[in-house]
């Protein structure tokens, strides 16, 4: 049997930008998603802590260092620039995987720069 975990998370990055005539997905600083083991294009959960909204969308890789966190498409009506949210990155392991899985926590300052990782 395999169970869905959480992976890994980026705790209270700060929305940086919208762009709602983009396609789509949410733009995080390089740094961050290989932090998190994020990859482009991967799945992804965000949650706004500001108005509790929670949805699903994809990764893409914004320029390392910035600190870019850019809803784009629909997302972007989901969070306005300032608002924290936590992102969430999900994956299925086999019963024995679990017994040794510790999820990566990546931790961020008001910069969305990191501060820790665990």
């Amino acid at each position: 049997m395999f169970r869905q975990m959480l992976r890994s998370k980026i705790h209270r990055v700060t929305v940086t930008g919208t762009h709602l005539e983009y396609e789509g997905s949410l733009t995080i600083d390089q740094d961050l998603m290989e932090a998190a083991a994020i990859l482009p294009y991967e799945a992804i959960i965000c949650s706004n802590m500001n108005n509790g909204e929670r949805f699903m969308t994809y990764a893409i890789a914004g320029k390392r260092g910035s600190g870019d966190i850019v809803l784009n498409g629909p997302t972007a009506r989901k969070a306005a620039v300032g608002d924290q949210i936590i992102i969430f990155c999900y994956e299925y392991y086999a019963e024995e995987e679990i017994k040794k899985h510790a999820p990566i926590i990546v931790r961020v300052n008001d910069k969305n720069r990191i501060v820790s990782k665990g």
